[in-house]
């Protein structure tokens, strides 16, 4: 009988994003990485999905202007051109530079000689590699390894062609801006939105926030206040952030007015002031369009965008043109003057999945497209704002209909959301689309809180939002298959599989809730978690198998007790953020919690009696936090539980280390005995 072959799995080249040798997976399954061309990091397409532009960024150079390429194995041909060169004449008034990039192209670009560069984008038109570049290189390791030696060359090629940007604003470099990148040829980033409205918040409360979020890892943060006072506000997030800030400008230059008395002297002020202090991208809504407003009219929730909104009905009185679209190449003329970068709003983009993909979306999309051109002839960086609710069998090709439209420009998307019926879960709704619209070529995600569509972000949800996004950025910086993405979970399963509570912890995410959900149930660090118990730990059972590799990676054993391998120690006593964690959890009472915080054997005995007698207190008890209760028939005791195993005989096990399991599993492996797996 003839055994059918084995099914593969899809691999179409993308590196394997872990670096620890030897492992069982085949790596990723996305294509191969194109970094220096128009697929960077891609998935594969599904039928039906658009081509990438065969334009970038140097395809729309500034009047004056030229460039010529030969790819890395068209020597002769640039020794020809070299040859010719030495006797023609450059046009006059020009000069002329020449550089290789990191793939080995060179290119040789024709300027006014009279001209200087200010934006990161013209800086790397001549070839320049500015020290933002090289920051950013530094904190995206995965160039090094694709362009050894000519990390930062790298980046400079993406600014370059205008699929990466570097929100950098002149006068924000002046504070504490630590430089980053947004592009598909880098990590997936995460920006978190705050602001004080007319009804909640100030200035104190989103600094505070704005630190918040930065340590829970967003790389970006827009103040979108509506309320309080404005420019304090914006100016002190600014001063105090390393992240870049960004805007939309329009809701500063109405304060006080109505949208109909909006005019270019208002515009052009408000733009240059926010510019001068220091906020790094503007999100600008010129592409909503009076053409468009038609295919508004039968939306069930028709425009959700406040910038996209207000400008309608500007163009509605007015009976004019969005004055925003007239003035692109003046507002162009203003962000150059402080590299600030765009990110060209998405004011119809769909509010309920009913809306999505439709006429409306797409019509100001390809606006977008010729705006993102514009721009790049004025020497302004531009990354493209995308949709916030779309069905999941949609999010590829919305993805990759951008990249086709607007030629590789960064896409910053909200969410997107992929079912609209779960308010207070939003930041769970739209991660799942996050991620996949991060796969198929989003650069950057906008978080979305616990609160969206229901009210302003307090702290906690900011926290929510960070996660649930940090965790949507990563699962698809991995699929992907970005060098070096996936060793941070390569090291924490190592630690999982040697049963190393605390570097588990430690190389976790958020150690703190993490402890402090292991401490909830099981307060000693030992070879088994409240989970399975002793008897059912199926990685405890692994570990001691000695043919498997599971458990045994070098450094990662736990040492326990009197220094004792493997042995049961107390776990330290809980932090007051971890006491925190739990109180907000409510599953134990604050008594117990406070033992966890105390650890002297009389706090932690009697734990077990007092569940089981159902007497644990609560805020409400008569009992103080500060006084232990009594619990003297089981002060010989501590906590080390189970639901399979009572806690005497845990301890006397753990105690006993157990031996390893000599069990020979290679003639069920199909391995010759003489062959060693470990």
């Amino acid at each position: 009988m003839n055994t059918p072959p084995r099914l593969l799995p899809p691999l179409n080249g993308a590196r394997n994003p872990g670096t620890t040798p030897a492992v069982t997976t085949p790596g990723s399954f996305a294509l191969a990485p194109d970094v220096g061309g128009p697929l960077m990091f891609a998935s594969p397409d599904t039928p039906g999905m658009p081509a990438p532009s065969d334009k970038t960024a140097w395809d729309f150079l500034p009047d004056g202007w030229s460039v010529q390429r030969w790819q890395s194995g068209e020597v002769t041909k640039w020794q020809s051109a070299q040859t010719a060169n030495h006797s023609a004449t450059l046009p006059l008034g020009h000069s002329a530079t020449s550089f290789h990039s990191a793939r080995g192209d060179l290119f040789r670009v024709t300027y006014p000689s009279s001209f200087t560069p200010i934006t990161q984008l013209e800086h790397a038109r001549l070839g320049i590699v500015t020290p933002q570049m090289r920051r950013v290189a530094e904190r995206e390791p995965h160039f090094e390894t694709l362009f050894p030696g000519k990390a930062a060359e790298a980046v400079r090629d993406e600014v370059a062609a205008g699929r990466m940007v570097i929100p950098a604003n002149i006068n924000h470099l002046k504070h504490n801006l630590d430089p980053m990148c947004i592009g598909r040829a880098s990590r997936t980033k995460v920006n978190a939105n705050m602001g004080a409205s007319p009804v909640s918040s100030g200035t104190d409360e989103e600094v505070e926030k704005l630190k918040w979020a930065e340590r829970w890892g967003a790389d970006t943060v827009m103040d979108l206040s509506t309320g309080g006072d404005l420019d304090a506000c914006r100016d002190a997030i600014i001063r105090n952030s390393t992240v870049p800030i960004g805007t939309v400008p329009i809701y500063s230059m109405i304060i006080g007015k109505k949208i109909e008395e909006l005019d270019w002297p208002t515009i052009e002020a408000s733009l240059h002031h926010q510019a001068r202090q220091g906020v790094d991208y503007f999100t600008i809504h010129a592409g909503v369009r009076r053409a468009h407003l038609k295919h508004v009219k039968n939306r069930l929730i028709g425009i959700v965008s406040r910038g996209g909104s207000l400008l309608a009905k500007w163009m509605l009185v007015h009976n004019q043109e969005n004055i925003m679209y007239t003035r692109w190449e003046e507002i162009c003329g203003i962000l150059r003057q402080y590299d600030v970068t765009f990110s060209i709003g998405d004011g119809l983009r769909p509010g309920g999945l009913a809306d999505a993909t439709d006429a409306a979306q797409i019509a100001e999309l390809e606006t977008l497209g010729e705006l993102t051109e514009r721009a790049w002839r004025k020497g302004v960086q531009v990354m493209i704002e995308g949709p916030g609710h779309v069905p999941f069998d949609q999010i590829e090709w919305n993805a990759k209909v951008q990249r086709t439209l607007c030629h590789g420009a960064p896409f910053y998307v909200l969410g997107p959301l992929v079912t609209d019926m779960f308010p207070g879960y939003d930041h769970i709704t739209s991660c799942i689309g996050a991620t996949a619209m991060a796969y198929h070529g989003a650069a950057m995600l906008c978080y979305v809180t616990p609160k969206e569509h229901l009210g302003l972000p307090k702290k906690d949800d900011v926290k929510q939002g960070c996660i649930a996004y940090k965790i949507a950025a990563h699962a698809a910086d991995v699929a992907l298959g970005i060098p070096g993405t996936r060793d941070r979970d390569d090291e924490l399963t190592k630690a999982r599989a040697a049963l190393n509570w605390e570097k588990h912890f430690e190389l976790s995410f958020d150690p703190d809730t993490a402890r402090a959900y292991h401490d909830e149930d099981l307060d000693v660090d030992t070879d088994f978690c409240a989970m399975c118990g002793h008897d059912w730990c199926s990685v405890r059972i692994s570990k001691e198998i000695q043919e498997f590799a599971s458990g045994k990676a070098e450094g990662f054993e736990r040492v326990g007790a009197n220094g004792r391998a493997g042995a049961p120690v107390k776990s330290a006593a809980l932090t007051p953020e971890q006491q925190e964690i739990l109180a907000k959890r409510g599953v134990l009472s604050l008594d117990e919690i406070h033992k966890l915080a105390s650890k002297t054997k009389k706090a932690m005995t009697g734990r077990v009696a007092e569940r089981q007698s159902g007497k644990a207190t609560d805020a409400a008890s008569s009992h103080s936090a500060t006084s232990p209760l009594d619990h003297s028939a089981t002060s010989a005791k501590l906590s080390c539980h189970s639901d399979y195993v009572d806690p005497d005989t845990a301890k006397q096990l753990q105690e006993q280390r157990t031996a390893v399991v000599q069990l020979d599993v290679r003639p069920a492996l199909g391995i010759a005995k003489e062959d060693r797996v470990v």
